[in-house]
């Protein structure tokens, strides 16, 4: 059954459990051949608090392979082979995690060994403005986390939401110069200043619940200060202007949006495809804090 969202006090809840829905149908106008396509949809099984209960991917088409895959940044990865799509081929996914609060993402060491987390990326390479504002934020905080909830508000202040203006190709420094986008563009933008400023930070996919499209954020991970070499990936959503928390459903990591697109791939003809997606997140049972 349901929860209201509206009903729920969550800075006392203390445990959710979801349930996500996803569906992806592509339309040809004509046959298709040798489709070879990339779903990154299912969470890990396990991620920080988050931990999976049930997955599936299903495709309504016979003579379809799926493969599944572990990439580099420890995302799960469904590779779908079709040696002919006559019309149209559908995915669907179903998913069930649940989330407890106060169980921070914990990096083992050598978290910082693949050093994306530093590194501009295609979508994140600061132009001579993103430079400009990482120096000023910088001098501006005195520890790490203060920086990046500065960076977090600088970016919530700075954008304006605007569905339509953006694409999954305009680089942060493109969508700074416009002023809108959505929350790939907020997300990349955050990253690009973090990653000036010397705060290694990653690139997170999933959901938010009462969000229809797929979610946005960043989290920026700091070392412990235990001498154990872990680090704690702390999540920040500058569209929200807030910390992530329960509400948000993680699905993978990545340096920025195109290691973690849902839905992408290649096929051999002609003529253009139609995608139509649909996706529900609902929140399932909740537990608040006795007292």
């Amino acid at each position: 059954m349901a929860i209201e969202i509206a009903s729920v006090n969550w800075p006392a809840a203390r445990r959710a459990r979801y349930s996500v829905r996803q569906s992806f149908r592509y339309e040809y106008p004509e046959p298709v051949r040798d489709l070879k396509h990339r779903l990154v949809v299912i969470p890990p099984e396990r991620f920080g608090d988050q931990r999976r209960l049930r997955h599936q991917v299903s495709v309504g088409l016979d003579g379809v392979r799926l493969d599944d895959r572990e990439d580099r940044f420890g995302n799960n990865v469904v590779e779908v082979f079709a040696p002919q799509v006559t019309s149209a081929i559908e995915f669907d996914v179903d998913i069930s995690v649940e989330r407890r609060a106060a169980h921070p993402n914990r990096l083992p060491d050598g978290w910082l060994a693949d050093g994306y987390l530093l590194q501009p990326s295609a979508l994140t390479t600061p132009d001579a403005r993103l430079r400009s504002i990482a120096d000023e934020l910088c001098a501006s905080a005195h520890s790490g986390l203060e920086l990046a909830g500065r960076i977090n508000s600088w970016v919530h202040e700075s954008m304006t939401y605007e569905y339509g203006v953006t694409g999954v190709r305009t680089t942060a420094a493109e969508a700074l110069a416009q002023g809108a986008g959505v929350c790939q563009d907020y997300a990349h933008i955050m990253l690009t200043v973090c990653r000036a400023c010397g705060l290694p930070a990653r690139y997170v996919s999933g959901h938010l619940l009462g969000q229809g499209g797929t979610h946005a954020w960043v989290e920026v991970v700091l070392p412990t200060d235990d001498g154990t070499g872990d680090a704690i990936a702390w999540p920040f959503d500058p569209t929200q202007a807030s910390r992530a928390g329960l509400g948000h459903v993680t699905i993978a990591v990545g340096a920025d949006y195109s290691d973690v697109a849902p839905t992408s791939g290649t096929y051999v003809s002609p003529r253009l495809g139609r995608l139509e997606t649909s996706k529900t997140v609902t929140l399932t049972e909740l537990e608040y804090a006795a007292g």
